[in-house]
């Protein structure tokens, strides 16, 4: 069991089931939606994501046609984004799961729209655009 909340403990949640591997995604949307260099996110089967608490101050914001993006309306914590192209899976903000957090790094992508400021320096595999499926 993985549990996470958002930065003012409004929204709470949990993973019952395994988490999978951290993914940085450099582009531009998620950029803005994170406000830093890249997001940082996990796939989660669907069924195994629970909304705990706060789920009146859940919003979602349609980014892109078909993505979602789901926030806390009080903080503006990002907790997930789904697809409708992938209904079975959610991604999660890594930044609002509680520690300890096993899972590792696994890739960057989207990587030929990273930020002009930001340097990949790790060894990870780098996707030039969509995340490998």
């Amino acid at each position: 069991m993985h549990r996470g909340r958002c930065l003012c403990g409004a929204v709470t949640y949990e993973i019952a089931g395994e988490l999978g591997g951290i993914e940085f995604c450099h582009c531009s949307q998620c950029r803005r939606a994170s406000g830093t260099a890249f997001a940082s996110n996990m796939s989660v089967a669907a069924e195994t994501f629970r909304v705990l608490t706060g789920e009146a101050s859940l919003k979602t914001y349609a980014s892109s046609p078909g993505k979602e993006r789901v926030f806390c309306a009080e903080c503006g914590s990002p907790i997930i984004s789904r697809s409708r192209g992938g209904p079975s899976t959610v991604r999660v903000r890594v930044g609002t799961l509680d520690e300890p957090v096993a899972a590792k790094p696994v890739f960057n992508f989207h990587t030929d729209s990273k930020a002009s400021w930001w340097t990949i320096t790790d060894d990870l595999p780098r996707y030039p655009g969509p995340r490998p499926r």
